[in-house]
């Protein structure tokens, strides 16, 4: 079948889930079985809050239990994310969000998360979901449509139904993505997050932003840069003109700024 295809699994191996402070062994091992079920290894627990390997987390696992002895365990979301060039989070709460989010369904937003490099699918704590802060780092928001009688799922209902999304359109054979070169590939996640700290700083020292309102500007940055989908070359072009900019604040300048080696452009 189409899914049995080298890329198909090249794709899924790609696909990371990262399962923010975790609390409920069952709900791991119920995910392990999901995983496995549908071609899924590689997954990330941040801040665990029990233990993958607890007996309760084993019993649900079944056959399963290989991924929970290999789950990758770290202290914070932006370590968890380190390399991704797509975040999706999972936005399971039913209340207003930034207007500049657009919310899709997994059906509708996993044609972007499969079709190039290493992708990230995001999912929040049982007891309250991602926080705006946390979903902020992710370049797309995502909610799985429920009734609105009941829209809460469990953790591990959530992640099932997404494995199940990216499986079905893998079954349903899309092409592979053409590969990019060097200066198109795109940026990942940490490479965006020191753009973001730059800019960021640049705003407040001319006076563009201000510490209380900061924050709610920076979301609608990230929002706009996300959904443009920066290259490393593009990157480092946007960081070039922070640059310069911090150099014309400074009151006595020499010389311009020196070129980062690692945010050069290639072929500059």
């Amino acid at each position: 079948m189409p899914a049995s295809s080298n890329w198909a699994q090249e794709r899924l191996a790609q696909v990371r889930l990262v399962l923010v402070r975790p609390a409920g062994p069952r709900n791991l091992g119920a995910i392990a079985r999901v995983m496995k079920n549908m071609g899924l290894r590689q997954w990330v627990l941040v801040d665990p809050q029990c233990d993958p390997l607890d007996a309760e987390a084993v019993t649900m696992a079944v056959h399963a239990t290989d991924l929970l002895r290999q789950a990758r365990q770290v202290p914070t979301l932006a370590e968890a994310l380190q390399g991704c060039v797509q975040v999706f989070g999972t936005a399971g709460r039913r209340e207003p969000y930034p207007p500049e989010w657009q919310i899709q369904s997994p059906r509708q937003a996993f044609p972007d998360l499969l079709a190039a490099g290493p992708a990230a699918l995001v999912f929040g704590p049982e007891d309250r979901g991602l926080s705006n802060e946390e979903l902020a780092l992710c370049h797309r928001q995502i909610q799985i449509p429920t009734d609105p009688i009941y829209p809460s799922l469990n953790l591990a209902q959530a992640v099932g139904i997404c494995c199940y999304e990216l499986r079905t359109l893998l079954c349903q054979n899309l092409p592979p993505p053409v590969a990019s070169s060097g200066i198109s590939k795109p940026a990942p996640f940490e490479l965006l997050e020191g753009f973001f700290g730059h800019l960021e700083a640049l705003l407040l020292q001319i006076g563009y932003l201000h510490p209380h309102t900061a924050r709610r500007k920076m979301l609608k940055f990230r929002a706009l840069f996300h959904r443009a989908g920066l290259t490393v070359a593009e990157v480092a072009l946007l960081r070039g003109i922070l640059r310069q900019l911090q150099w014309s604040q400074q009151s006595s300048p020499r010389e311009p700024p020196k070129e980062d080696p690692h945010l050069t452009e290639s072929g500059s």
